[in-house]
């Protein structure tokens, strides 16, 4: 069965109930009644409430109120929050770089609205020294204070140990504040047409993969078992 209202000849009752096009009460009129004001005002009979009796009609222009509906619920799937867990894997014995690097992505999560689950993955003997992770990820926790906070404390997970962060930021704020922050940029580049391939390039969504990994070489790896 359509979900598409019942639209002028398609209407199949001997009389409804009219609605003007400014929403005021015309009362019960018979169908032809309603039609012959339809064309007097070059609008659609719509019926609103076919359930009710007599059914409920009203004077539109169908094509634009079916416009406006398919621009309203765009709006809203832009705007809709999804709760997104992004994945950090770290290693216990993270070099200096590397754990800046792995900050940085965690810091743009946080930044996006999202939370982080951060796993630190133990190899070998690593097993043996759990502190290193703890250590590492109330480092992590107090490195990014400013933009989320602990929602999972730290917890042994067979060979991994696990937190999860929270943003302290909403996802509907980040999303409204990543768009205000592109259209600035777009009339930057409007305004200097010199810049304009630059800032185009720097609008361009960077995704970066949900999990990421340290790169361990295969010997090490070996050499931990």
């Amino acid at each position: 069965m359509s979900a598409e209202p019942r639209i002028n000849d398609r209407i199949r009752v001997p009389e409804v109930r009219l609605v003007g096009p400014s929403g005021e009460q015309v009362g019960i009129v018979p169908l032809a009644k309603a039609l012959e004001l339809a064309q007097e005002y070059d609008l659609d009979l719509v019926e609103v409430a076919a359930t009710a009796r007599p059914p409920v009609c009203k004077l539109m222009d169908y094509g634009k109120f079916k416009y406006e509906s398919a621009m309203k619920a765009r709006e809203a799937r832009k705007n809709q929050a999804h709760t997104v867990i992004k994945e950090m894997k770290l290693r216990p014995k993270i070099d200096p770089h590397d754990y800046d690097t792995k900050k940085g992505h965690v810091v743009r999560f946080l930044k996006q609205g999202d939370k982080v689950k951060i796993t630190i993955m133990f190899r070998g003997r690593e097993q043996s020294r759990p502190e290193l992770g703890f250590r590492l990820l109330q480092r992590l926790a107090e490195d990014v204070q400013d933009l989320g906070f602990v929602e999972s404390n730290p917890k042994q997970d067979g060979r991994n140990m696990i937190m999860v962060l929270g943003p302290h930021k909403k996802k509907t704020e980040a999303m409204a504040e990543a768009r205000q922050a592109q259209e600035a940029r777009k009339a930057e580049a409007k305004a200097n047409p010199g810049k304009s391939q630059n800032a185009a390039e720097s609008d361009e969504d960077v995704e970066i993969d949900d999990v990421v990994e340290d790169a361990e070489a295969p010997a090490e790896a070996s050499a931990d078992a």
